[in-house]
């Protein structure tokens, strides 16, 4: 069935056609990957899907009753709400009917409205049930384990990051459960760990989701059909995005050919034409006028055919390496910090050489950044030392505040990293896609993906041997992720890199860091090599504590899971004797009023401690 259909819609901004004429169709349990260059229209299409924009022609069609959810880019709940309160709002109507039954549930006990209350307590009761309202905190609590943001649920959601608003936004919409579901960019600001929950979470949706991004390897695992935006409008490619790469390559090829082969046909009509016009005026011969007349309204009849695009414009980049640096690059003994009253790491002895390229992954706030700021910042450890080698020139990515200065011009940005007159600085910044007036706009007005090219750019033009890369692909298009893997993988010095785009990881970076704990794990082998061999690591350890009966020192935080285990099972062995009590209750209770009240309470205690078994399950 299908749930949703746009036809022939377009949309312009300031008399710039964004999308022209496009159609399309979302079916029942359909997983579509949106793609296309930055500024071809994605978030436009998706606003004009949600309902928060319409088109300037054309209609788009719903199926009756449909319920459609967006993930906004910076979404905005007020100013009194906690993280905890917005992903509850995602049950308001669950939490209206609960309010209602317990209102009702009084009523029962006055005399003189009782009957009246249990025959509306018995269908809302059903209701309840039947629209998940006994599984409301289990499912919070899914989604806030699965994307990492339990720690956040009592923060003033205004007070949040960025970041973290966007992440507690993707699961309210993710709670509310629409029939479609539309996602811009969902795994910008989640760390590996979330990125795959989410995709499982996606994988066994029971709707149909469209799905705006650039993570490659998301969308090889999650979409089973692409739609690629380009010049307007989309072409639809039934598979994941490795079957979309080959066979718009099949497509385009094919396509090319049929120009060619139309182009071979016009030159030949043309040369054909010319002739007979020649020999008419040679041998003042009108009937050979009329035939070349003819062949002139038939070649004009002909729908030429556009030469197709076989590769877009993308962003130039090289980085230049006048001299190597020594043997050791950088020597980490015995570094240890804090954050706050947080324990970050401690204890970590790192040793990196000339040409290693090396990868460092990590959950969300686990040091990442902070040992990247030490290596190419100088941040002081609190305990240990950080060493650079000799001749070490670093070119230092950071993933936040990239350009302080907003009022800054794009040109004066780059002119300010080099030194160069405004020619060369126009000839520059076209290799990074930005041409004509747009220099002269201000950095505040840049989106993620201009701000990152812009300071890719700026780095470029400095002579380094040892690049330093806080989630270099964040905000840029798959274009220009590829340009900056190829060029990544062609620079002589040394890398070291924090990412979360698993593709990136893998093509890039055979030695793989992994910071958890507080302690740095080194794997030889691309991330998912890396991901397998933690695995069999962690399995083993914990088949030959089982196996020996050994107690091995625990860190702090597991200390803590145990002591949170056994505080759940005390827990749940009260709550196991509070149900027992009730059935017992049950059991001799004769008032339909009463045993109506008991049973509500019995299904609340059923879902508590169905919610404490599964966080017993999780430690």
């Amino acid at each position: 069935m299908i749930l949703c259909a746009a036809d022939k819609i377009s949309k312009s901004w300031s008399y710039s056609p964004v999308l022209s004429e496009l159609s399309l169709e979302i079916l029942e349990n359909e997983r579509i990957g949106l793609v296309g260059p930055n500024g071809c229209g994605k978030t436009t299409l998706l606003s004009l899907l949600a309902g928060t924009d319409t088109p300037d022609t054309g209609s788009i069609y719903y199926k009756k009753g449909l319920r459609v959810a967006a993930l906004a880019q910076t979404p905005d709940f007020g100013p009194d709400k906690t993280a905890g309160d917005v992903l509850a709002e995602a049950f308001a109507e669950l939490l209206d009917m609960r309010n209602r039954l317990s209102a009702l549930e009084q009523e029962m006990a006055d005399p003189d409205r009782a009957e009246q209350a249990m025959k509306a307590y018995g269908p809302l009761l059903d209701a309840f049930t039947d629209k998940g309202g006994y599984e409301m905190e289990t499912a919070l609590s899914r989604v806030a384990e699965g994307l990492g943001i339990r720690w956040l649920l009592e923060q003033p959601f205004h007070a949040l990051s960025g970041g973290e608003r966007t992440k507690v936004g993707l699961g309210h919409i993710l709670l509310l459960k629409p029939e479609l579901l539309l996602l811009d960019e969902p795994t910008n600001h989640l760390d590996l760990f979330a990125v795959e929950w989410l995709e499982k979470y996606l994988q066994d949706y029971d709707g149909s989701v469209l799905i705006v991004s650039h993570d490659r390897y998301f969308l090889d695992r999650v979409v089973t059909k692409i739609m690629d935006l380009e010049g307007g409008t989309a072409d639809s490619y039934s598979g994941n995005y490795s079957y979309f790469l080959k066979e718009k390559e099949r497509r385009l090829l094919a396509e090319f050919d049929s120009y060619q082969e139309q182009q071979k046909k016009i030159k030949k009509m043309e040369e054909a034409i010319k002739r007979l016009r020649i020999w008419a005026a040679q041998a003042d011969n009108p009937k050979m006028f009329k035939r070349a007349a003819a062949m002139q309204k038939a070649l004009d009849r002909i729908d030429k055919m556009e030469k197709p695009t076989l590769e877009r414009k993308s962003m130039s980049l090289s980085f230049e390496m006048s001299e190597r640096s020594g043997k050791d690059v950088v020597v980490m003994e015995g570094v240890g910090t804090s954050f706050g009253n947080k324990r970050l790491f401690r204890e970590i002895d790192l040793h990196i050489r000339f040409r290693d390229s090396v990868a460092i992954v990590g959950e969300n706030g686990s040091g990442k950044s902070t040992l990247l700021r030490m290596i190419a910042r100088g941040l002081e450890p609190d305990e240990g030392t950080v060493k650079l080698g000799s001749a070490v020139k670093v070119g230092y990515l950071e993933q936040q505040d990239l350009f302080p200065n907003g009022e800054q011009t794009i040109i004066d940005a780059i002119r300010e990293a080099a030194s160069m007159d405004e020619a060369e600085a126009r000839h520059m910044l076209a290799k990074f896609l930005f041409y004509g007036a747009s220099v002269f706009r201000k950095v505040k007005s840049l989106s993620g993906g201009e701000k990152m090219r812009l300071r890719l750019a700026q780095l470029m033009q400095r002579d380094v041997n040892f690049l330093v890369l806080d989630e270099p692909t964040n905000h840029l298009d798959i274009d220009a992720r590829e340009a900056l893997e190829e060029t990544l993988a062609a620079f002589r010095g040394t890398l070291l890199c924090v990412s979360h785009d698993r593709y990136f990881l893998n093509k890039l970076f055979p030695v793989t860091l992994w910071l958890e704990d507080g302690r740095l794990t080194r794997y030889n082998g691309k991330y998912d090599e890396a991901r397998s061999k933690r695995e069999e690591r962690r399995t083993t350890d914990q088949a030959s504590d089982r196996k020996t009966g050994k107690v091995w020192k625990m860190s702090e935080k597991r200390a803590a899971d145990v002591e949170s285990q056994e505080l759940l099972e005390r827990e749940i062995e009260v709550m196991e004797c509070r149900l027992a009590v009730l059935e017992a209750a049950m059991e001799q209770e004769d008032d339909t009023a009463k045993l109506q009240a008991l049973y509500a309470e019995r299904s609340a205690l059923d879902v508590e401690r169905d919610l404490l078994y599964e966080r017993l399950a999780r430690l």
